[in-house]
Formats: structure tokens, sequence, C-alpha cells
């Protein structure tokens, strides 16, 4: 961005491409992951566990459970609005207003980008942790398939 004045700075955001808007749905890390990765802000993915820091919200801890690129916002669990008829939906919240105090690092794009410039000890760790977060969400999946097979032939035997 070349200009400084504040309308073609709100032009150049709400015009952006996706590519370069998902950069700004960045939020800053906790002191300890600061640290370790060597960097002060990495953008908001789904499976990150955040600390809300504003708000209604304010000290709420859960994991994204969606980044909405085009609005700007991001989905935490736990964090619902209750409309006129009773439904719950999620509350957007601006990622500015999170502190994000765990990664997901199932991704190896995401890895790749964390690890650039840091030691090889701590590349060392990332991928030790990485690994033990593929294995939690493969645990995961086995028990959902299992809570829906169950499901299922409850349904077919009582049917």
């Amino acid at each position: 961005m070349v200009s400084s004045q504040p309308r073609k700075q709100r032009k150049f955001f709400f015009n952006a491409p996706f590519h370069k808007r998902r950069k700004f749905l960045s939020a800053h890390l906790a002191e300890d992951l600061m640290i370790k990765y060597n960097r002060r802000s990495v953008p908001i993915v789904k499976g990150d566990t955040v600390k809300i820091m504003r708000g209604e919200y304010k000290g709420h801890v859960e994991k994204v459970s969606g980044v909405d690129v085009k609005k700007g916002r991001v989905e935490v669990e736990g964090v619902t609005l209750t409309k006129a008829d009773g439904k719950k939906v999620p509350r957007p919240i601006h990622p500015s207003n999170l502190l994000i105090t765990k990664l997901n690092l199932t991704d190896p794009w995401r890895r790749k980008f964390l690890e650039r410039g840091l030691p090889e000890e701590v590349k060392e760790e990332i991928e030790r942790e990485a690994e033990e977060q593929l294995k939690e969400m493969e645990k995961e999946e086995i028990e959902e398939k299992e809570v829906e097979d169950e499901q299922t032939s409850k349904e077919a035997g009582g049917a």
C-alpha cells in the first residue's frame, strides 16, 4: 500500500482479493508462542485455539470453528448469539480481539511458513507437535464414526 489517505486505505481493504484478505485475518500470538516462533502475529485458521480479549466473551478460550475471509471475521466454538426465533448462531468476532494460544500445525504449508528462519531444534519440535495433533485428529474422527455407526444401528433396529 502506497497511499496513507484513509479513503484509499479503506478502498484497498474492501476491494482486496481473497488471497490478500486472508493475511488481514491475523491475530497476536501468546507470549510463549511469540518467543518460540519469533514472530508477533499469524493468520488465524480453523483449529487454532484462541482467547477472546475484548467484548462480552472476554476470557473465553476455545477452538476456531470457522474463518470468514469475505466478512473478515472469525467464529469461535461456544460463542453464540440467540436469534429472535430462539435459534443459536455463531457470533462473528474480529481477529484483532483474539489472542492465539495454540496453533493448528496439521497443514504442511503452515508449518513451512512458521519454520522459516528458525533453528533446527525448534523445527523438529514443530514437526513432533504436528504429528501429535494429526494423531489426535485421527482419534476424534474414529470416535465420531463409531457414534454415527451406533446411531444408524439404533435407527435401523428401531424401525
